[in-house]
């Protein structure tokens, strides 16, 4: 229980608030989480956010990153109101007038429990920890404590006020996340690529900005690049994807997202990803080159009433396509990077062509040239790429051909055998297995490649 600690007291709408500095030791052992307290059935009534797979990762960051802090805890008290004392501090000089108020000592008299309103993943990660190293249990946090009340309008003035903190929550989504991050290694080189690499750096080449709002908020580009677009290659969470994709062989140490990594590695990890988005700008169409020398981007992208005119890889979809499919291929050890990115050259660049038409629609059907978002559609796209890079067999050749025209109601118009050509010579490359890479920043699912779950759901 608290006994004589330190409080700052404050008052806010109709709260009262204490905030009382604590150990993390003393938190693991006195705080609970609503479902634990089950001798408080009212308890069960809050509405619970749950522990999820975000636990872990602040556990890591725990226990590896010197650098570790965590905010605040908001918990309420059950069973009463403490017993705060004022205290005033000596100042005969009058130099802390006014600062010394609301200042004092909490106590509590040993019947009281406490849970979680807020911070329910930082407080597991604080009793995982532990476990993990004891001698964390000497570090600090910040704690809020409110009292809650056992009656039926306590109960609904709790309820309201964990509500409202989960409602107002703002989490820092993948694009904050990629500015800000200080240990995530692709965080910090998709950062750098934005503002060393010689193309990438020409202003407005990596969109970061969707828009402005009216009252000077930003919008941050997620995964589209607006067709409009004069400028933009990419966005910066999707730049940020095609790294950890292009980075299939890089240390492990590039990988721990929560300890930034030396700047030997770091400078190493960047010239391998540097030369190997060079190669996709260069075989993947000439695209930097048909880009700088366009007076707008627009013109590569879609062009005014020929959108099927357009260049596959000026959209997001294909360029996360590409990669995956590159860094399956090369961690199978099927060809050489050089013999990926001549495949990658031979490939038709136009997205009237195959086999970006499993993305996208000509007009043909009546559809007028447009992106297709289906996640069929980005699974086909993966796996059309797999067989005109790297087949692993007639077999998977034949099936995808079928499927192609499955989904799209059109026989796929590269032949059987001039995909069998692709195949190595006098013998059968293996099936595909699936690779699982890193979570993304934005704390997205697991990239499993030729899974249904890997679809972009919106391949603008």
């Amino acid at each position: 229980m608290i006994h004589g600690s330190l409080a700052l007291r404050g008052e806010v709408g109709d709260w009262i608030f204490y905030a009382v500095p604590m150990k993390y030791g003393e938190v693991a052992r006195q705080f609970n989480f609503a479902y634990e307290l089950g001798s408080n059935k009212e308890l069960g009534q809050l509405i619970q956010r749950g522990i999820s797979n975000r636990t872990k990762e602040i556990t890591d960051y725990l226990l590896t990153s010197q650098h570790r802090f965590l905010g605040g805890l908001v918990v309420a008290a059950w069973g009463g109101e403490p017993q705060y004392t004022a205290l005033a501090m000596d100042d005969p000089e009058g130099m802390l007038e006014g600062l010394d108020q609301g200042f004092g000592v909490l106590t509590f008299d040993g019947t009281q429990a406490y849970f979680v309103l807020d911070g329910q993943h930082r407080l597991r990660a604080i009793k995982d920890a532990i476990l993990k190293d004891p001698e964390l249990a000497r570090e600090d946090i910040c704690v809020l404590i409110v009292t809650h009340y056992n009656s039926p309008e306590g109960r609904t003035r709790t309820r309201r006020l964990f509500s409202n903190i989960n409602k107002n929550a703002k989490h820092t989504g993948a694009a904050e996340n990629v500015a800000l991050d200080e240990d995530d290694a692709f965080a910090i080189l998709t950062r750098r690529m934005v503002e060393e690499h010689p193309f990438l750096k020409q202003d407005g080449r990596v969109r970061v900005i969707l828009s402005v709002t009216e009252e000077g908020g930003l919008k941050l580009a997620a995964g589209n690049v607006p067709q409009t677009d004069p400028k933009a290659f990419t966005t910066l969470t999707v730049l940020f994807d095609l790294l950890q994709l292009l980075g299939f062989d890089l240390p492990i140490a590039v990988r721990i997202k929560t300890v930034r990594p030396s700047d030997e590695v770091l400078d190493s990890a960047y010239q391998t990803l540097s030369g190997r988005l060079d190669d996709l700008l260069k075989q993947c169409g000439e695209v930097q080159e048909r880009l700088e020398a366009a007076v707008s981007a627009r013109e590569v992208r879609a062009p005014k009433n020929a959108v099927g005119e357009g260049h596959p890889f000026m959209r997001p979809v294909i360029q996360k396509a590409v990669a995956r499919v590159a860094s399956q291929v090369m961690q199978q050890g099927t060809l050489t990077w050089d013999e990926l990115t001549e495949r990658l050259s031979q490939l038709p660049w136009k997205m009237s062509s195959a086999p970006w038409t499993a993305v996208f629609s000509s007009g043909e059907d009546g559809d007028g040239g447009k992106m297709l978002g289906g996640k069929e559609n980005t699974v086909l796209l993966d796996e059309l790429l797999h067989i005109h890079l790297a087949p692993p067999s007639k077999q998977r050749i034949i099936a995808t051909r079928k499927k192609f025209k499955a989904i799209r109601g059109t026989t796929y118009p590269v032949s059987d055998e001039e995909l069998i050509q692709r195949l190595p010579i006098g013998e059968v490359a293996p099936s595909p297995a699936p690779v699982v890479l890193p979570d993304e920043i934005s704390n997205g699912p697991e990239i499993v490649l030729l899974d249904e779950s890997l679809a972009d759901p919106t391949p603008a």
